[in-house]
């Protein structure tokens, strides 16, 4: 009996983890199409859960419809090419309007002031760094760069 749910368990185990880190990565057409950071359309529970199996930090772009520089950002910062390598290779990316859905709860537990917001944190959901405003490609680099100086 025992034996049986330890394998009930570890086969769950190893299907969840394959539907995560499946997920996680685009086709090779979405790759060609869209070019830019590619920002997952998973839920937070489950981009930390990925995290943890994948030991990579959490980039985050908390952002509002109406917000103008936030609009920006997606525009031109994360579409630049050197910026996008980085942050795909590096990061698990994670964009949530802070007005909607987990969002709104997401939003006052970073404590956020200010639009936008830009976030990395580990895979237990701990802000390691942040920043508020827009930044150019170089500059969201260098913001990236500012965990490893900590």
């Amino acid at each position: 009996m025992k034996n049986q749910i330890f394998k009930i368990l570890l086969l769950s185990f190893f299907t969840t983890a394959f539907v995560v880190l499946y997920s996680f990565d685009a086709n090779a057409q979405q790759k060609k199409t869209n070019p830019g950071i590619r920002f997952t359309t998973r839920t937070y529970r489950e981009v930390l859960a990925a995290a943890k199996i994948t030991h990579k930090m959490i980039f985050i772009d908390a952002f509002a419809t109406w917000c103008a520089p936030c609009k920006e950002l997606q525009r031109t910062t994360f579409k630049d090419a050197k910026a996008a390598a980085y942050f795909n290779k590096n990061f698990i990316n994670y964009s949530v309007d802070v007005e909607k859905g987990e969002g709104v709860d997401l939003a006052k537990g970073w404590q956020i002031e200010g639009l936008p917001t830009l976030l990395i944190i580990d895979e237990n959901g701990k802000v390691l760094v942040n920043h508020t405003g827009y930044v150019d490609g170089n500059g969201l680099i260098e913001f990236a760069h500012e965990v490893s100086d900590k």
